[in-house]
């Protein structure tokens, strides 16, 4: 078993980072407790300073911490020290994790709005057909009692021309000529142009 690698060989003294990167490399995992206890308050640091929630900020760090075990090879002493690099993969993670939650958060919200709106304004389409209702009764009262209740016959219970004179003992050419003569009244009542 390995002993720890601390500074001035004094277990009160602070790790010697580099040397732990050294024994984490070799699969030490005594070596990486001691990584552990010496970055980690500083890795949750920079990640709350980024992240702000309390919850993901532990869930990042340990994340932080899962990816230095695992990539401990791309340490480069050369480029700087273990603290910097840890805390340098500590920033990237939270500036990820702020960036996917920012993400999901306008996804949430387009979707969210799709839903809300409908593909069209549901009470403008209920006020005109109502106003359309009203207009053609308007315009029924309008016509005579024969043209009346040729076209109601016809379209509002569906009989043909033939059920309507039998209906209203009439010939078929009369209610056709009332149907006509109705249909013309109704279209100039409701402004509609041919």
């Amino acid at each position: 078993m390995r002993q720890a690698v601390f500074i001035g060989g004094n277990p009160e003294d602070e790790p010697d980072l580099g040397a732990l990167m050294k024994h984490i490399a070799d699969g030490d995992e005594r070596a990486f407790g001691q990584l552990y206890e010496s970055v980690a308050g500083p890795v949750f640091g920079i990640v709350r300073a980024v992240v702000r929630d309390v919850a993901q900020s532990e869930e990042v760090t340990q994340e932080v911490l899962v990816e230095v075990w695992r990539h401990v090879a791309d340490y480069r002493p050369e480029r700087g020290s273990v603290m910097n690099w840890v805390l340098t993969v500590a920033h990237r993670r939270a500036v990820d994790r702020v960036r996917s939650v920012v993400a999901s958060t306008a996804r949430e919200e387009r979707v969210a709005a799709r839903e809300r709106l409908p593909e069209f304004d549901v009470t403008q389409a209920e006020v005109e057909a109502r106003q359309e209702r009203e207009d053609v009764v308007r315009c029924l009262r309008t016509l005579t009692q024969l043209q009346r209740e040729s076209i109601t016959l016809a379209y509002y219970q569906g009989l043909t021309y033939r059920e309507v004179a039998e209906r209203l003992s009439a010939s078929l050419g009369t209610v056709k000529t009332r149907m006509r003569d109705g249909l013309i009244r109704l279209r100039d009542c409701l402004g509609v142009t041919t």
